[in-house]
């Protein structure tokens, strides 16, 4: 059979586009933050992981552009032989101490960080067990190690223990969540998680992609909970409220070491450039500065959720800046977002399998930025879309 025969079986996008009701994909004019500009027409937009606003800051931009002045556009080669810059190093001095641990260690993307990080640390006769709603780099990461898959119900301690409880006390444990779930909003409960990890000898590391910037005064989900001494490892991303590119592990010198050495995604991919590291650097630097962008995307995201339960949305147990519309149908879900489009509100509608059956959604993301006028445009349109769909 001709491997390439799937490809041509493949109907459901290219119907989707004929019909008008495609949702991704979605080639943006300019995008300035809380509005974008698609074919000449201004959305504002509800689904970016911009949550500090920090893409647009006249100092991320700024470095970014001196950095590429002085480096050029790349390094050229992986950290590991040519393409570690005196730079890469500054940023991860930064990082860990604003995480709280002693080393860290960037990547050039947030899934490579993931990839690399549990693939190298989990051999042949070691176990990670995930959370299953874990993000799709978690889980390919765990797929690329050599080691066994154990999966646990979501954010359920009493399923993890009993998974932990029928693994051999001899072999290494590695246990992995995300810190703030990113498709329902809703936070991992690390003290509890901590607890049956150290019953069990367990490792726990803590993908905090979305959390970082946002939880803990932006320090992530262990500072929010005040454990990050009992979090093995911190994982996080450059690609949301860093405003750049990239990804970083934090921990003890002799794992991040470790890592380091046996990463196959680090070792074997050019370095992050110099000017996303620079924009991650500036954005740090922000963070320090101006928490009051913490505090405000958090006061936003609290009078979202707080509208949107009181107009009879089901936004599920979200207690962050993700706040989904859970729909439960894929069609109706499409369809309430070609609505909201329509009507100049850009959210993400997330199907199957990316979330479980039934939970079908709208993904509604919020930025220190927006505007009062842009929160209240945007609640107004969902009320009367959900009303039109039949959602309230």
């Amino acid at each position: 059979m001709d491997i390439f025969a799937k490809c041509a079986q493949f109907s459901e996008a290219k119907l989707a586009i004929e019909q008008g009701y495609y949702p991704y994909f979605i080639p943006l004019d300019d995008n300035e933050g809380t509005e974008v500009t698609y074919r000449g027409r201004r959305l504002l937009m509800f689904g970016s992981n911009n949550y500090l606003g920090l893409t647009t800051h006249p100092k991320v931009k700024e470095a970014a552009i001196e950095a590429v002045k002085r480096y050029g556009t790349s390094c050229t080669g992986s950290r590991f032989l040519n393409g570690t810059l005196e730079l890469h190093e500054h940023l991860e001095r930064e990082l860990a101490d604003w995480v709280g641990k002693p080393a860290a260690l960037v990547f050039s993307t947030g899934m490579q960080t993931n990839l690399g990080t549990i693939s190298a640390l989990v051999s042949r006769s070691d176990v990670v067990i995930l959370d299953k709603l874990d993000h799709a780099s978690i889980v390919d990461g765990a797929r690329l190690s050599w080691g066994e898959i154990k999966r646990f119900r979501h954010s359920d301690t009493a399923d993890l223990e009993r998974v932990l409880s029928g693994l051999p006390e001899a072999v290494g444990k590695l246990v992995v969540v995300d810190g703030l779930y990113s498709m329902e909003g809703d936070i991992a409960p690390l003290p509890e998680l901590i607890s049956v990890c150290q019953r069990y000898g367990a490792r726990l590391m803590v993908d905090d992609a979305h959390a970082m910037g946002v939880l803990g005064n932006g320090r992530g989900t262990a500072a929010h909970f005040g454990v990050t001494d009992q979090v093995d490892l911190i994982m996080s991303t450059f690609s949301k409220s860093f405003a750049s590119l990239g990804g970083f592990v934090a921990g003890e010198e002799e794992v991040i070491h470790y890592i380091k050495h046996h990463a196959r995604a680090l070792i074997f991919s050019a370095s992050m450039p110099a000017s996303n590291a620079a924009a991650a650097l500036a954005a740090l630097q922000i963070m320090r500065e101006e928490p009051e962008r913490i505090e405000r995307v958090n006061r936003i995201a609290a009078q979202v959720r707080e509208e949107l339960r009181r107009l009879g949305f089901n936004i599920g147990n979200s207690q962050t800046p993700v706040v989904p519309i859970i729909i439960g149908d894929d069609m109706r879900t499409i369809f309430t977002w070609k609505a909201l489009f329509e009507a100049g509100i850009f959210v993400n509608p997330v199907l199957a399998p990316a979330v479980p059956e039934g939970r079908q959604l709208l993904r509604t993301s919020y930025m220190a930025i927006h505007t009062e006028d842009q929160i209240e445009r945007a609640l107004t349109t969902f009320e009367r879309v959900g009303k039109q769909m039949g959602l309230i």
